[in-house]
């Protein structure tokens, strides 16, 4: 046996002894597909071929030749361990040799790599810093950390799920942040957003000047007495040095907090599951921005105007602010000052308007907001300004005669305009007046509701109309309202149907809502134009959910109307029941009968109805690395009939994702980048496969959730500087990336120069200037690093010119007496030139060599005849 079957003896044994069945792994020599996962010692049996006949051994050819090998009795085995990050799968042909000859195939094998999860997550950067004001709302992340994972990103191995492990300090045990496990965004919690506090310090104003003498003049304002030089004095070397620690605080070397943040791959559901750490170091600001309001301004306040009435501070001290109103109306009475006050500038009334929201800006003097916008709520106060006020000028009402004492007859309606649930809009009902008059009284109002009662036997021959004054008051002032009552004959008769059965009535089910079915009808022979003979129609059964409803005129004439969408699937039947009734009650003794009864049927017919997508609206977030294949969302759709729906999508234009037209899942299709587009919109359309035209579309919003794929960059690659007038050279950056993978950033030499320094100015420039006077002209090239705030970035190469300069601030290099080298054109053009002026020559010389020949030629035969 030859030394490799020695070493497939070892699987095989252990194979058996793990009661494996070999016998699965056999089959006869035709194309396969197999899965073996990956890091699978070696050797390892993957599968038995049927040895053909006359076939003495096996050829492997292909990508995975070297990979796969065969024995002589057909067994495909592992050779080399696989591995998924590189490749998922192998396709080679299998050969069946006879000595050199191939007697049998070739066949064709493909083996899927099968992921397994060997590859822990990991973060990049391992360290962020983040700054936060304090009250920083819950639902507003501040920094957000992320990590990949090299698995199979359909699978489990690669879903990451975050967490945080630790918060430094965390005195009460009680965490101030909080992180969402599935986008890694870090936010406030409800707790934090009213624990979190910042180091105290100095405030300063617009306009002031943060220097060590403003240091100073606040310290007298604030600690008066005794004088003492200020450099001998220990408070204020205390002040003033924690004030300038405070001012320049480094997350990574003094951070208020630390949190350890622990990400997990198979979603962190298993004992298995891999996991990373991150840490992020955490420095709370003071935040001056806070919202005064609500404030309350009691309406048609007197006094002096424009007046104060609140204040706000930008944590910029030198920030400019602006002031509109959220509603966007002609009339706005407020101002806001330079300092941040704002202003009142007339008078207001809460019956105009109860209630202003302000919108305040702060801003730089580059008009960027400093701070988010903030809005302030004015609340207008009430006094008591206005009187009662009747609903209508006279109200009606109706009672039958002879009904029983403290029968009802109606409710009075006035109203007053001041605030309700207060004193000043509290109404006061009592009858002042009654015509004709009678003893004893024959109505009573209740006072806080004002709804009127009989208080003895009425009978219509007695008299069949009262006028009533009732008095409405509130606690300053009152109004009289008039009030008709009728007395009407009883109402002895019901109401009667025209049909007992209206018939079937067939509908499609897409008929529009608000849609008449028919007309009904019923009569009734009490007095007319009385609550006796009005007549209204109810619905007392066979309407499941309220489809129909029944609209009347009063006198007899109703319309079955349809209030709400038909669906053949989930009714397609309703036998209704209508009632007929009066408004006031039946005489006694008198009982609605089957005549004031009516039935119909309507039947729904079914019609081919458009695929329905179960959800209205969709946003997703993911981030701008999102693995390539994996599914961002899966749209869910059902036909109301059972048709087979497909799927299809329009609107991405970058070409960045694609949906199964089986399944609805929407997949990354190429990287995306949140830099080229943040945002974007695309509409999922679900289909009838058998009638494409019945569809039905959503959109879903998509949101790229930064990662930090930039570095920041030198927005110049060069300067100069002029020998006469030595000045530092500001240089710039700018970073792709948003907060917090962008600025502030930090500036540094790759390697440290003695002849430079470089200082940090703001977050986004820094100050290049010389340390040694330069003594001759030249060009450095320096190699300038720039940070971003989570610590990313690499060398920017500069070019800094020393020149003379001109009297304009001009860079000048004069060539020092050294050698000149003209450009290849200019030379080319000189050789030109010359070969030119050569050619000129010749051709001149040659012309007047000619003509002093001919003229010697006439000489000489002029001079012979002579001779």
């Amino acid at each position: 046996m030859t030394p490799m079957v020695h070493l497939l003896l070892l699987p095989f044994l252990l194979s058996i002894a793990a009661g494996m069945d070999l016998e699965e792994l056999k089959g006869p020599f035709v194309d396969v597909t197999l899965d073996v996962k990956e890091a699978t010692p070696v050797p390892y049996p993957v599968h038995q071929f049927e040895v053909p006949e006359g076939v003495t051994s096996f050829s492997v050819n292909g990508e995975g030749m070297e990979i796969f090998k065969m024995s002589k009795d057909g067994w495909l085995y592992l050779d080399k361990p696989l591995d998924w990050s590189q490749t998922t799968s192998h396709e080679f042909t299998v050969e069946g040799m006879a000595d050199e000859d191939a007697v049998a195939g070739p066949i064709t094998v493909k083996i899927n790599v099968l992921d397994v999860n060997n590859n822990p997550p990991r973060f990049n950067p391992e360290s962020y810093t983040a700054t936060i004001r304090e009250r920083r709302k819950p639902d507003d992340p501040f920094v957000r950390v992320s990590a990949t994972d090299q698995d199979d990103p359909t699978t489990a191995n690669a879903r990451l799920r975050y967490s945080l492990d630790s918060q430094i300090p965390n005195n009460n045990n009680i965490f101030l942040f909080q992180i969402d496990p599935e986008t890694g965004e870090i936010s406030t919690t409800k707790e934090g957003e009213e624990m979190l506090k910042a180091k105290p310090g100095v405030q300063f104003s617009r306009g002031e000047e943060r220097s060590i003498d403003s240091l100073k003049t606040k310290f007298d304002d604030y600690c008066p007495g005794e004088k003492i030089p200020y450099e001998q004095n220990p408070f204020f070397s205390c002040v003033a040095t924690q004030e300038m620690k405070r001012r320049n605080l480094d997350p990574l070397e003094d951070p208020d907090y630390i949190l350890l943040v622990r990400v997990q791959d198979q979603e962190g559901a298993k004992e298995t599951a891999l996991s990373a750490y991150a840490r992020v170091h955490i420095i709370v600001q003071p935040n001056l921005w806070v919202n005064p309001g609500p404030l309350t301004i009691e309406e048609n306040l007197k006094g002096d105007y424009p007046r104060v009435i609140a204040k706000v501070q930008s944590n910029v001290p030198d920030a400019s602010y602006s002031l509109v109103q959220k509603e966007r109306e002609l009339r706005f009475p407020f101002q806001i000052k330079e300092n941040g006050e704002i202003l009142l500038t007339e008078e207001l009334d809460r019956e105009d308007k109860d209630m202003y929201i302000l919108v305040v800006f702060a801003k730089d003097a580059n008009d960027n907001e400093v701070d988010p916008p903030m809005e302030i709520q004015v609340l207008v106060t009430d006094v008591n300004d206005n009187e009662p006020v009747c609903e209508k000028e006279e109200t009606e009402m109706e009672i039958q005669e002879n009904e029983p004492m403290g029968s009802e007859v109606g409710y009075l309606e006035a109203h007053d305009d001041d605030q309700p649930g207060t004193i000043r809009s509290l109404l006061t009902y009592t009858i002042s007046s009654q015509d004709p008059p009678s003893s004893p009284e024959s109505f009573s109002i209740d006072q806080t509701s004002g709804r009127i009662q009989a208080v003895r036997l009425l009978q219509r021959k007695e008299q069949n109309i009262y006028n009533l004054d009732v008095k409405v008051s509130d606690s300053d002032f009152s109004t009289i309202c008039k009030v008709i009552i009728k007395v009407i004959g009883v109402n002895k008769e019901e109401p009667v149907f025209e049909e007992s059965y209206y018939g079937n009535h067939s509908l499609p089910e897409d008929t529009e809502v608000g849609s008449t079915v028919l007309t009904i009808k019923a009569t009734d022979t009490d007095e007319p134009d009385t609550g006796s003979s009005y007549i209204r129609f109810d619905i007392s059964s066979g309407n499941e959910g309220d489809v129909f409803t029944v609209e009347s005129d009063g006198k007899g004439v109703g319309y079955v109307v349809i209030a709400k969408p038909l669906d053949f699937e989930s009714h397609s039947t309703f036998d209704l029941q209508i009632d007929a009734r009066n408004t006031e009650p039946l005489k006694s003794g008198v009982e609605y009968t089957s005549k004031s009864t009516t039935t119909l049927t309507v039947t729904v017919n079914n019609v081919d109805e458009a695929p329905e997508i179960t959800m209205d609206s969709v946003d997703v977030a993911v981030p701008e690395n999102f693995t390539k294949g994996s599914v961002l969302l899966k749209v869910n759709a059902q036909d109301p009939e059972g048709e087979e729906i497909g799927f299809k999508l329009d609107g991405d234009d970058k070409g960045w994702l694609e949906i199964n037209p089986a399944t609805g899942e929407i997949k990354t299709k190429t990287k995306m980048d949140r830099e080229t587009l943040e945002t974007f919109d695309v509409t999922v359309t679900a289909f009838e496969k058998n009638n494409p035209d019945k569809s039905s579309e959503r959109v879903v919003h998509v949101r790229l959730l930064d990662v930090n794929d930039n570095v920041p960059k030198l927005t110049k690659s060069n300067g100069f500087i002029c020998m006469q007038n030595i000045k530092p050279l500001i240089i710039e950056a700018n970073d792709a990336d948003d907060d917090p993978f962008s600025g502030p950033f930090t500036f540094s030499f790759a390697r440290k120069s003695p002849n430079w320094k470089l200082t940090n100015l703001d977050d986004s420039s820094a100050q290049l200037q010389l340390t040694k006077k330069p003594v001759k002209e030249g060009t450095y090239i320096l190699q300038i690093t720039v940070k971003d705030r989570a610590g990313m970035g690499i060398p920017n190469p500069f070019e800094v010119k020393i020149c003379n300069c001109t009297t304009f601030g001009y860079c000048y290099l004069p060539p020092h007496g050294k050698s000149f080298k003209p450009p290849m054109g200019l030379t080319v053009g000189i050789l030109v030139g010359v070969l030119g002026f050569c050619v000129l020559l010749f051709i001149i010389v040659v012309k007047r060599s000619s003509k002093n020949n001919n003229n010697n030629q006439r000489e000489d035969g002029e001079l012979k005849p002579m001779m």
